[in-house]
This record gives C-alpha cells, sequence and structure tokens, in this order.
C-alpha cells in the first residue's frame, strides 16, 4: 500500500494559491484516474484505489498546513503503512516556480507543515517531492506570499509542474523512489 499525501489549506479561501500546490497535485492524480476523494477520517479528505495492482490511498489533510502531522500519523497508523510507502508533496520557497525536485530524506527547510510530520512520526526519513514556488520580491511577507495564488506569469511553470510530480508519484507505484528520483531530478 502507498500513501501519496499532498499538503495545504483546505477551504476556498485558499484554493489555488501557493501553499496549496500539493493538494493540486492530488486533485490532478484524482482526475488523471477518474478517482474522488469521498472519504472523511484522519481530519482528511481521501481515497483507497488500486493502480498497477497496488493499493493507493490519496490523502490531503484538512488540519491545517501547519497540523499536517495529526493527519499522516493517523492514515499511517490505521493503514499501517511503513514510511517507505509514504510521500509528501509540498511547495518549497527555495526552489524556483515550477521547478521539482525529489527526495527521500531531510529536515523540514523550514517549512510547518513538514515540521509538524516529522514531529509526528518522530522520524525525518520520509518521501517528499518538492514542487517550487520561489520566493516573494520586494518586502512582501512570506505568509502572504505563500497564501497568495500564482502570477500570470507562475501558472504555466506551476502547471507543468503538477503534471511531473503527478508522473513521478504514478513511476514510484511501480519503481523503486531512488529511480524516480533520478529520472526527476535529472
Amino acid at each position: 500500500m502507498k500513501c501519496i499525501v499532498g499538503l495545504g489549506n483546505p477551504g476556498k479561501k485558499y484554493d489555488q494559491t501557493r501553499h496549496n500546490v500539493g493538494f493540486m497535485v492530488i486533485d490532478e492524480l484524482a482526475r488523471r484516474n477518474n478517482w474522488t476523494l469521498n472519504k472523511e477520517k484522519f481530519k482528511s479528505f481521501y481515497t483507497v484505489e488500486q493502480m498497477d495492482g497496488e493499493k493507493v490511498i490519496l490523502l490531503k489533510p484538512q488540519t491545517y498546513m501547519n497540523l499536517s502531522g495529526e493527519a499522516v500519523l493517523a492514515a499511517k497508523d490505521y493503514f499501517d503503512i511503513e514510511l517507505d510507502d509514504i510521500v509528501v508533496i509540498y511547495d518549497d520557497l527555495d526552489l524556483p516556480p515550477g521547478k521539482v525536485r525529489l527526495r527521500q530524506k531531510g529536515g523540514h527547510g523550514g517549512h510547518n507543515g513538514i515540521r509538524n510530520i516529522i514531529d509526528h512520526v518522530h522520524d525525518k526519513n520520509f518521501n517528499r517531492i518538492r514542487i517550487g514556488i520561489g520566493r516573494p520580491e520586494g518586502r512582501m511577507p512570506v505568509v502572504d506570499y505563500v497564501l497568495g495564488k500564482f502570477s500570470d506569469e507562475q501558472k504555466p511553470l506551476i502547471e507543468n509542474s503538477i503534471e511531473l510530480a503527478s508522473e513521478a508519484v504514478e513511476m514510484w507505484l511501480t519503481k523503486p523512489f531512488l529511480e524516480v528520483m533520478n529520472k526527476y531530478n535529472g
């Protein structure tokens, strides 16, 4: 069983914001496979499906970004999922808009959602797909930037990164994460 977690904030107010790019990848995976996140548990919306002979969970925590670990730990424990079988998809200020980077482990890099997951699972060795959103220009506070919508220039870059991240997830269902990393980080 594989668990694909997209990070974001719940509610219309945050829909299509930079901080919700993880949700956007989950939505794209659901769209591609004609799935619906029609279950609610673990403080999340989710679905359990089959793809390439693998049981797959798509998970969108509804805890708000900074408490994402509560949802991830609850689903991990309920389904008895190994940490190696989880991938977390989220926004990254340190990557330019549209850049996709895969990692198998690491710190939180200042990302509060990842920090909370690390705190809850007591481990920083889990698969991640980081999607670049860039940094704000000028004096715009980071919080305003991440909770803002993509600019017209950023939209095509982000749409492409959502496609790439979705393809990487689909490849991971049949290939080792390291092989997927080598392909998509190349």
